[in-house]
């Protein structure tokens, strides 16, 4: 529920944040459908991995001086035996947050307040031997691009020597640990130009790259442009020491053709972090990232944060709606899906939480060996198809009937 003094809102509530009091939809159709239809109903809506769920796995209690207020659920996606090759695990963590100041505190104090949060949750995903931790869009400010003020441009930093960064180096190198850090980026080389950024860091604490968001929305109170374009990073793949990984960066997943690209260039896991609100998408959430692991071969970490971020100043968005200080409520869910269609129930739509899962990467091969997607996946038709859509010229191959 929105809170008037600016600070977030986790309430539980059917009309905030919700599914019928269940904190996630499969929570609820748990609770709600008998012991006998849940099996067949939880086959179709999360898949089976070598014949069965998903396997969940124990959770050990934290120490003391671990984030006690923090959702942990873990799962293991098993690949079949291999005669030729070993097992190749890797053990991937997902962060969902809210802010923890209210966005009308100063922005020092926001600042710091998710710098501390988030040293909380990646020392545990540390502790909880986690090799690629993800973190959410611009998870070091509240998603602010809905406003179209320019003073939250303050929240930008560079890549090299920004605050966020620097603490991620130092937890990924006491951590052995690969970050996955999306930031408002302020590209300093380039006339402090701004970029919604994804900082790739080592497990040595290097900064192996970067990934600019490629695609930008221009929907709702998604006023996104105001602040940043369209990425010029192209679709990179990174070589980390626990497999190849990409980052499709929030609305970059409503492009079939920007997944295929991860794919193509090699991809083993792409992350989807995301700041995204339930009036406007939570339909699509489960289907997208889950399209496209199966399409492409590979794992899918899908990201959203939590909360109701309210901000001082009403806005509007050019869509006939009264001026209001929130776009509505992010709702969590985070998942990861396989390529054999099999995925993890979703992460609560209203707490903070790590999702961490642990993953046989020689399944990706298993899948495509088995269904064959690339190899009759026609690229030079396509191609051809797209280089003439492209063109100003382009005609579509639309054949008529002579009778109309």
């Amino acid at each position: 529920m929105a809170l008037e003094n600016g600070k977030p809102s986790l309430a539980s509530t059917a009309a905030d944040a919700s599914v019928m009091q269940s904190q996630s939809l499969d929570e609820c159709l748990k609770v709600e459908l008998s012991p006998a239809a849940w099996p067949e109903v939880q086959r179709v809506l999360q898949g089976l991995n070598q014949g069965a769920p998903v396997e969940e796995l124990a959770h050990t209690p934290w120490p003391n001086n671990m984030p006690q207020d923090l959702n942990i659920q873990k799962y293991a996606f098993r690949a079949a035996p291999e005669q030729l090759r070993p097992r190749r695990s890797v053990r991937i963590g997902l962060v969902q947050n809210a802010i923890v100041a209210p966005t009308t505190a100063p922005f020092a104090e926001q600042s710091k307040a998710l710098l501390r949060r988030m040293h909380e949750i990646a020392d545990a995903a540390g502790v909880a031997s986690v090799n690629i931790l993800c973190l959410q869009e611009a998870w070091t400010m509240p998603f602010a691009f809905c406003t179209r003020e320019r003073r939250w441009c303050e929240f930008a930093e560079p890549v090299e020597g920004g605050a966020s960064t620097r603490m991620l180096q130092a937890l990924a190198l006491r951590h052995n640990m690969v970050i996955v850090s999306p930031i408002l980026e302020r590209d300093e080389t380039h006339g402090e130009t701004l970029w919604n950024t994804a900082v790739i860091i080592g497990n040595k604490g290097n900064i192996i790259g970067k990934h600019r968001k490629n695609h930008i929305p221009r929907v709702g109170d998604f006023n996104e442009s105001t602040y940043y374009l369209e990425g010029n990073t192209g679709h990179p793949v990174f070589q980390t020491a626990f497999g190849r990984i990409a980052v499709n960066i929030c609305y970059g997943r409503h492009h079939p053709l920007n997944w295929l690209a991860f794919g193509l260039n090699g991809a083993e896991i792409v992350f989807n972090p995301s700041a995204t609100v339930g009036a406007l998408s939570e339909p699509m959430w489960g289907v997208e990232a889950r399209c496209a692991a199966i399409a492409n071969g590979y794992y899918v970490g899908a990201i959203n944060r939590v909360g109701t971020e309210v901000f001082p100043n009403a806005f509007t968005s050019g869509d006939g709606r009264p001026a209001h200080k929130d776009f509505g409520h992010f709702y969590g869910s985070s998942y990861v899906s396989a390529p054999d269609a099999s995925r993890t129930p979703y992460m609560p739509r209203d707490e903070d939480g790590l999702l961490i899962a642990d993953l046989d990467l020689n399944l990706c091969r298993q899948i495509r060996d088995q269904w064959g997607f690339r190899m009759t996946a026609r690229l030079e038709l396509y191609a051809e198809l797209l280089a003439r859509a492209s063109r100003p010229d382009f005609e579509p191959q639309i054949i008529r009937d002579p009778a109309l």
